[in-house]
């Protein structure tokens, strides 16, 4: 569904407009557990309310985010102060410093340039198109947003469309016949679905490719402070694999009984020519910004030391930006204390702020700037993302401060008891991806992963293992429409029957299913040092447990009691 700030005025967006705050009163009213804190309680009934006004869009849903700010410290479950704090992150920062040099390399136009020399290499056959269409989608959505790259390619897909069909009419000299007008349809469908696709796919595969990647990051640092960070490097290694090959696969479902339509052989590369010949030679700002992000990416990947094997890594340059701070400021504070102080987001937002200092090199009367980005572009930035992000990672803290994570995760662990990982990740994937094809992809993994870190600790599992999977998951949402917004503006064209993406999007979201559970254990599991059956020591303190439990029942009334908040403590 798509991140906007469009409400549903519709039948669904009046019931969830009253179903939300009712059914929030009923969880709040209503005797729960005896061994759920009745703080978790009270945030249950805040998360209820959220959860259907963000599944039913009946107000912005940047809107329905803001209602911790109000509902936590009224309701006893956390101080507005605190509530505030996490609203502005590490994580925030990073999507925001990402997104302006995406706003940057959009502005002077480079994607397209990109788009059509990918396209160009890759051929000018049906099959060869759709793929050259993908490739290109994966490549630059995955360091722009996937709604951004899929408004971007569209209108170049489209347009290579029509030019084909006046091709085609030029060599016959007569309107095409049926066979081949149809032919057309079936490979623009095809096409933009291909696009639609590839831009979910290629999301995933690094951490600033979609949003639910950095809501991921930021309900991780608050669930488990203590945790080792995951990296932009370590995100790339384990899933930028998977994504090439998930893109693989979906090529070969589009294309398999693609046909050729009659004259399309005589078609050579020279409308891919003409369209790079019409951009003319790559200006002083398309190459400024091009070595700008170039430099963001490297230092992006190289960061955090990159373990090949257990006997090859490669040291990061963090690591030796901390010495040195720690060596600059050695008479203020011990060498330890610089520990983590930069990471993925100093170093995206250093790159936007130059992008305001460094000249454009030509002075564009249209744009009017001599800077390679402006503040009115800038300002295009989608704020209520921002505002997403920070709701789900208040509903995180909430989880964790009020022990509703450590509850809610027995109760779902009990479902899993005596089941192998595998199974467990399977189940996982399979739930969140055809979730997400009826929900909002943030909104999902805002509101169960706090759920699925608790879940994991109580299976006795690494929350890595399940957390991760299951934020993969969420951009694995193929079949309908709604699934991504993707999906959503590729439909909008009129020429994808809803069958069509049926058919196609229940194959991918199959494949997602096993891809994603392959991937955790060939890439993930070697890749972040994962223990299989071991709760990690950084993860034991989210509720100052020992150990991990095993429940035993729906009820969990032999479960350990949950910390509860200072609001809770006179009634205990």
């Amino acid at each position: 569904m798509a991140e906007g700030d469009e409400i549903d005025s519709g039948w669904a967006g009046r019931l969830g407009l009253w179903l939300g705050p009712l059914l929030g009163l009923v969880v709040l009213v209503v005797p729960g557990p005896a061994d759920l804190p009745h703080a978790a309680q009270r945030l249950a009934a805040v998360v209820v309310l959220m959860a259907v006004w963000w599944a039913t869009q009946c107000v912005p849903m940047a809107v329905t985010s803001l209602v911790p700010l109000i509902a936590f410290p009224l309701l006893g479950i956390d101080s507005a102060k605190n509530v505030a704090g996490t609203y502005l992150t590490d994580s925030s920062m990073l999507y925001l410093g990402g997104f302006i040099i995406a706003l940057a390399i959009e502005r002077w136009g480079l994607h397209r340039r990109v788009a059509l020399h990918v396209v160009k290499a890759t051929g000018t056959s049906p099959h060869g198109i759709v793929w050259g269409f993908m490739l290109a989608t994966f490549l630059i959505s995955m360091w722009i947003s996937n709604t951004a790259t899929t408004l971007m390619m569209l209108p170049i897909a489209m347009a290579l469309m029509t030019s084909l069909e006046e091709l085609l009419c030029t060599f016959d000299e007569k309107e095409p016949d049926f066979l081949t007008t149809q032919a057309l349809g079936r490979l623009s469908c095809q096409t933009y679905l291909g696009v639609a696709y590839a831009a979910s796919i290629g999301g995933v595969a690094t951490l600033v490719g979609t949003p639910t990647n950095m809501a991921f990051v930021g309900i991780w640092e608050k669930q488990f402070p203590q945790a080792p960070p995951i990296s932009a490097g370590q995100w790339m290694a384990t899933w930028l694999p998977f994504g090439l090959v998930f893109l693989g696969l979906a090529w070969f479902v589009l294309t398999r009984k693609l046909t050729t339509p009659a004259g399309f052989s005589r078609l050579n590369r020279d409308f891919f020519r003409e369209r790079l010949h019409d951009l003319g030679p790559m200006s002083r700002p398309e190459w400024r910004v091009l070595i700008v992000f170039s430099l963001t990416a490297i230092l992006w990947l190289t960061r955090t030391d990159l373990p090949l094997s257990s006997n090859l890594i490669i040291p990061g340059w963090g690591g030796q930006a901390e010495a040195f701070l720690s060596w600059l400021t050695a008479d203020a504070k011990p060498a330890s204390s610089h520990k983590d102080w930069i990471n993925d987001s100093t170093v995206g937002l250093l790159f936007a702020v130059l992008l305001f200092v460094v000249p454009a090199g030509e002075q564009d009367v249209k744009r009017g700037s001599p800077r390679l980005m402006d503040w009115p572009t800038a300002n295009r930035l989608p704020w209520g993302i921002l505002l997403l992000f920070g709701g789900g990672f208040a509903i995180a803290e909430g989880f964790r401060i009020t022990g509703l994570s450590r509850w809610s995760g027995d109760l779902f662990a009990y479902f899993f008891i005596g089941q192998s990982p595998v199974v467990t990740v399977l189940g996982i994937c399979a739930l969140m991806i055809f979730l997400t094809e009826f929900t909002s992809n943030v909104a999902t993994v805002n509101a169960v992963l706090p759920v699925f870190a608790g879940a994991a600790i109580a299976l006795g599992l690494d929350p890595r293992l399940v957390m991760i999977p299951a934020t993969i998951a969420t951009s694995c949402g193929f079949m309908l429409p709604a699934g991504t917004p993707p999906n959503a503006i590729a439909f909008g064209t009129g020429r994808i029957p809803i069958g069509q993406m049926l058919k196609y999007g229940l194959w991918l979201n199959l494949m997602g299913i096993v891809l994603c559970t392959a991937a955790t254990w060939v890439l993930l599991i070697p890749q972040m040092g994962i223990r299989l059956g071991e709760v990690p020591a950084w993860a034991v303190p989210i509720e100052k447990a020992s150990s991990p439990i095993e429940p035993v029942a729906p009820t969990l009334s032999n479960a350990p009691k949950s910390k509860l908040s200072p609001a809770d403590e006179g009634k205990k």
